[in-house]
């Protein structure tokens, strides 16, 4: 199933609604972690937001979600990944990954983490993602470069 989205580059004032879908999207993995604090879950997106590397998700006509690739030396960091459970369940977070995936030309290898027990570590795997460590919290995963 394919989805039409468009990714836009966000702005600063994206901030405030991107950390209330953080919070909505993440509540039910951070509640069954006995890890979700309101306020936390907030502010953590909040004081680290760079919006010169995060896009959103627009799609049936209002923003739908978000991306944020970090670059680091030697991999390219996927973070904040969510789509509003409005616009779940239709491949719009698969057509986003496929897209990033692909569309890149640069050699580093892409990186994420995911909380333990996620539905989304199913998602990263059906994209080529594997493990390379976790802990009681988080899965830490990379996609290999493809030859």
């Amino acid at each position: 199933m394919s989805a039409d989205f468009v990714l836009r580059p966000s702005v600063a004032t994206d901030a405030a609604w991107i950390a209330e879908l953080r919070a909505v999207v993440m509540r039910p993995d951070l509640e069954r972690l006995q890890r979700f604090d309101p306020v936390r879950v907030r502010e953590r997106f909040l004081n680290g937001f760079q919006p010169e590397h995060t896009y959103v998700i627009h799609s049936d006509g209002v923003d739908a979600g978000v991306i944020a690739i970090r670059p680091e030396p030697d991999s390219r960091w996927i973070e904040h990944f969510y789509v509003a459970p409005a616009h779940q369940g239709r491949g719009l977070g698969s057509a986003v990954l496929h897209h990033v995936l692909s569309a890149s030309l640069d050699e580093r290898p892409f990186r994420l983490n995911v909380l333990q027990g996620s539905a989304a570590r199913r998602l990263y795997e059906r994209h080529g993602f594997v493990l390379e460590s976790e802990d009681p919290i988080d899965v830490f995963m990379v996609a290999p470069v493809n030859p």
